[in-house]
């Protein structure tokens, strides 16, 4: 077994790989392993405050955001592409249906390949492990922040345009009925994420994907990195066993936010 320490700021990563082990992603040259699974890890889960990301009082104001905010940016965009769709490019009913439904389908495979290879991944340089903790690993270290849960209004501005751009290149017109269902996917995985740190499943058949979450964050970080839906997981065997694992109720409360107590 080969494993590694890379200690960055407040949090450190370590890197393990094992030759008979399923979990970690490898490539064997000889008998060097040139490519290695990885686990985030922190010396203490904050359960209180929210990180500092930046020094800056205006940049780091620009990291946070309520749901509500994001929600109200792009259900307008949404309801335009759609209507755009129709009356202007002349797209049938059924023809933009099943494009936007396509198109939530396709969110949740990549809402699971960016979490699985981008917010989790490990690299040497440390510019690059600042950029991954300020884009995900703030949230493994303060589960109870509630303004980082999705992503800031600028820099996802910035992105949708630049994915909007190449879906648009991929997909010609076709893009404009299949970019609000990705959006709509986005919204749904983001208050899904807001709502297994605030909330207890509200029904019983929810409950596993609430489980497979809690399990991402505190018993191993290399499973379970679908959020609104654990099919992919499934897929590509990274599914918690959930009949075999054990509910740790005092971590699970760890996660979720704090209740505001009532004045007597």
């Amino acid at each position: 077994m080969f494993c590694g320490l890379i200690f960055h700021g407040r949090y450190r990563r370590r890197l393990c790989a094992m030759r008979n082990s399923d979990k970690a992603d490898r490539i064997f040259s000889g008998n060097f392993v040139t490519k290695v699974g990885y686990l985030m890890k922190f010396d203490k889960i904050k359960n209180k405050g929210q990180a500092r990301l930046f020094e800056n009082q205006y940049l780091e104001m620009l990291t946070k955001t309520h749901p509500l905010v994001i929600w109200g940016m792009y259900i307008p965009l949404i309801v335009y592409m759609l209507y755009y769709s129709v009356a202007r490019l002349g797209f049938g009913g059924w023809r933009v249906f099943l494009t936007f439904i396509g198109a939530m389908l396709f969110w949740t495979f990549f809402e699971y390949l960016m979490h699985r290879f981008v917010f989790h991944m490990v690299s040497e340089n440390a510019r690059m492990q600042h950029f991954i903790y300020i884009l995900h690993g703030n949230h493994h270290e303060y589960p109870r922040d509630k303004e980082r849960l999705f992503m800031p209004p600028v820099p996802s501005l910035i992105l949708a345009a630049v994915i909007f751009g190449l879906f648009y290149l991929l997909l010609q017109e076709n893009a404009f009925p299949f970019f609000p269902g990705f959006l709509l996917g986005y919204l749904i995985y983001g208050t899904m994420h807001y709502a297994i740190h605030a909330w207890h499943p509200p029904f019983k058949w929810m409950k596993p994907v609430w489980r497979n979450h809690h399990l991402h964050h505190y018993k191993d970080e290399e499973m379970g990195f679908g959020v609104s839906s654990s099919f992919w997981d499934l897929v590509f065997g990274t599914r918690f066993d959930l009949d075999k694992e054990k509910e740790d109720k005092e971590k699970v409360q760890s996660l979720m936010f704090e209740k505001k107590q009532k004045a007597k």
